[in-house]
């Protein structure tokens, strides 16, 4: 599975993170709202996995690991969420 929980306040994405994997992070995501998404490792993210990401707007870690995204998601207005 390319969603793991690190610890009780990180969320990570590894890998290539295909659709099936939106679910498991919302789940990840309910259940422990505070948590931070740590997306460097992520190499390919699916748009249904970054639609997951952008509602429930969890911290996010670094700049995501699959470029075509991390350019995309910063032409956007604003990068409140990225943690420090």
């Amino acid at each position: 599975m390319t969603v793991t929980r690190r610890d009780a306040e990180s969320i990570v994405l590894e890998g290539t993170c295909g659709a099936e994997d939106a679910e498991a992070l919302l789940q990840m995501l309910i259940e422990t709202p505070a948590a931070r998404l740590d997306w460097r490792p992520c190499n390919q993210l699916h748009t249904a996995v970054a639609q997951v990401v952008l509602a429930a707007g969890p911290k996010v870690q670094g700049p995501c690991g699959d470029a075509w995204v991390e350019k995309w998601l910063s032409q956007g207005p604003s990068d409140s969420r990225r943690a420090p």
